[in-house]
C-alpha cells in the first residue's frame, strides 16, 4: 500500500520534530540567595583569591571551577529520591565530586544572620522552570564542625515549601517561617523540578545569634560570624564565560551558545518537555548526541520515503 502525500508529509514533519526535540537544551539553574548558599558566597568573594578561610579552604580542596558553577549543584534523575542518591556528609555538595570543597565541616563559614519568625527566601535562578522548593534547618544543637547529615535536618518541618512560584528580576521569592535556634545552623534548600527528574541543592549558614552550649544547654555569647553576602548581577556576568553551566538557561555545555546572565523574568517558560534533554536528567555526555543522531536518521529516513512518492506518482 502506497503512503499517501499527506502521510509522507506528516512523516517528514514528524522527524524534523525529533531532531529539534533532541537538540533542545534543559533550562533550569540556581541556588539561594538569601540567606546566600555557600557556593554562592564563595563566588562573590572571588573563586581565584577568597577572602574567608572557609571559602579558600574550599578552592583549595576543590578548585575554582566549582565557584564558576555556582548555579550547578545538581542531580539530573533525582526525581524525589534525596535521601537516596546523597551520601551524608555530602549534602553541600550532592555527592558531586566537583563541589565537594562545599561539604568541609567548618565553624566559620560565612553566615546570614537571622532570628525566629517570618522569613522571606530570595532563589537566585538564571533559568525559571517548574517545580516545589523545600528549605529544612538543621535540629537543635546542630554541631557545625561535623559534616551534615540528613538526621541533623528537621526533615519533618520545612522552614518553607514553594511550588511553582513566580520569578521576578533574577529570583524566585516566597515565604516560611524559621524555629526557635540559638547559634549557627544551616539551611538546606532542595528544588525538585516538576517537568524533569532533576533537583538542585543548596547549604547556607545562618547565624541565630548566642550559641548552644552542647553539655549544659545554655546559651553563650559566641564570636560574631563572617558576615555573608551574594554575588551582584555584575559579578555574576563577569563570571559567566568561565562557567560550565550555561548562564542564559541552556545547560547544553555547548559554550557556542554561551549567553549573558539572564534575569528569571527575562527567561521564556519552556512548553512541557520540550526543554528537557537526557544530558539534564542523568545521561552521560555522549546521549544527547545519539539521540540527535537517531532523530536525524528518522528525518532523512521520512525525506527519503517522500522523495520515493514523489517519484511513483503517476503524471497527471
Amino acid at each position: 500500500m502506497r503512503a499517501t502525500r499527506r502521510q509522507v508529509a506528516a512523516a517528514v514533519v514528524f522527524g524534523m520534530g525529533a531532531v529539534t526535540c533532541a537538540a533542545a537544551p534543559a533550562a533550569a539553574h540556581g541556588t539561594m540567595g538569601d540567606p546566600v548558599s555557600r557556593v554562592a558566597q564563595c563566588y562573590a568573594e572571588n573563586p581565584e583569591s577568597p577572602k574567608s578561610d572557609a571559602c579558600r579552604a574550599a578552592v583549595a580542596a576543590g578548585g575554582t571551577q566549582a565557584l564558576y558553577d555556582w548555579n550547578g549543584i545538581r542531580i539530573g534523575d533525582a526525581n524525589g529520591r534525596h535521601q537516596a542518591l546523597i551520601p551524608d556528609g555530602k549534602l553541600c555538595s550532592a555527592g558531586n565530586d566537583e563541589f565537594k570543597g562545599l561539604d568541609l565541616a567548618r565553624a566559620d563559614w560565612p553566615a546570614t544572620n537571622v532570628s525566629s519568625g517570618s522569613y522571606t527566601f530570595r532563589y537566585r535562578v538564571t533559568a525559571p522552570h517548574k517545580g516545589t522548593f523545600k528549605v529544612y534547618l538543621t535540629k537543635a544543637g546542630y554541631d557545625p564542625a561535623k559534616p551534615p547529615a540528613w538526621a541533623d535536618l528537621d526533615l519533618d518541618h520545612p522552614v518553607a515549601t514553594a511550588t511553582d512560584p513566580v520569578a521576578a528580576g533574577g529570583f524566585y521569592t516566597f515565604s516560611g517561617a524559621l524555629p526557635e535556634r540559638t547559634g549557627r545552623q544551616l539551611l538546606y534548600a532542595v528544588w525538585q523540578r516538576s517537568d524533569s527528574p532533576e533537583a538542585f541543592y543548596s547549604c547556607s549558614d545562618v547565624d541565630f545569634g548566642g550559641s548552644d552550649d552542647a553539655h549544659t544547654g545554655t546559651a553563650t555569647t559566641a564570636s560574631p560570624a563572617p558576615a555573608a553576602s551574594a554575588p551582584t548581577d555584575e559579578q555574576i556576568a563577569a563570571g559567566a564565560g568561565k562557567s560550565t553551566v550555561e548562564h542564559g538557561g541552556h545547560g547544553d555545555d555547548d559554550a557556542s551558545t554561551s549567553a549573558e546572565p539572564v534575569t528569571a523574568a527575562d527567561a521564556p517558560e519552556p512548553a512541557g518537555n520540550a526543554g528537557t534533554t537526557l544530558a539534564a536528567t542523568g545521561g552521560d555526555g555522549s546521549t544527547p548526541y545519539l539521540a540527535i543522531g537517531g532523530a536525524a536518521a528518522l528525518a532523512l529516513g521520512s525525506s527519503a520515503l517522500f522523495l520515493s512518492v514523489r517519484r511513483r506518482a503517476p503524471r497527471r
